[in-house]
């Protein structure tokens, strides 16, 4: 059983690297078909997994070991980001990786709280839900802001965009998110705890 329960986290801690690492690198690219080259990125259709990942993870393990997830997908996804994507001679290319780090840690660890207030809610989709929104709204505007505030860069067009796809994304999350429950609440069920 708690090789299950390894597995579950060694598996959403990958995910959660790789998610990171692809986030941001597409978020470099605006999305040039129907005008929206000033409103979005492609970035804002990968990031928003993360947050399905961390839920994922406090519902099965707690929200200690979902920070543990946490932490991990920071070191994976903005390590490689500052090792592989980063063009140290570019500005905006060293800003995305700081502003990806820093929103992702904490808009990451506010999620992993709110969720855990609303753990007990009745309706299963009211944690994930709360937690995702307020969690793709404080991530957004620390990104965009760290990364491109004060360049020629449309942030705050950007940001905007980025938000209402994150949203969208957010609710679609909450499929998966349903149909992964079972697994989880399994994990979570387990006798012998995983920790690390």
């Amino acid at each position: 059983m708690k090789s299950l329960n390894n597995k579950l986290f060694i598996t959403l801690a990958f995910m959660m690297g790789i998610i990171v690492i692809a986030s941001n690198y597409l978020v470099q690219f605006p999305i040039k078909y129907y005008g929206l080259q000033d409103i979005l990125t492609y970035g804002a259709f990968s990031y928003p997994i993360t947050f399905l990942i961390t839920d994922l993870a406090n519902r099965a393990f707690g929200k200690n070991v979902a920070k543990k997830i946490i932490y991990i997908g920071f070191i994976i996804g903005v390590l490689l980001t500052f090792l592989v994507s980063t063009n140290y001679s570019d500005i905006i290319s060293v800003r995305i990786a700081i502003g990806s780090g820093t929103a992702f840690l904490v808009a990451q660890s506010l999620d992993v709280q709110i969720f855990d207030k609303l753990r007990k809610n009745k309706n299963w989709f009211v944690p994930p839900l709360i937690s995702s929104l307020i969690g793709s709204v404080v991530d957004t505007f620390l990104f965009f802001s760290i990364s491109f505030y004060q360049t020629d860069i449309p942030w705050f067009s950007l940001a905007l965009g980025d938000l209402m796809v994150k949203i969208l994304i957010a609710l679609t999350m909450l499929v998966p998110f349903r149909l992964l429950l079972k697994t989880v609440k399994d994990a979570s069920h387990r006798k012998k705890v995983f920790s690390i």
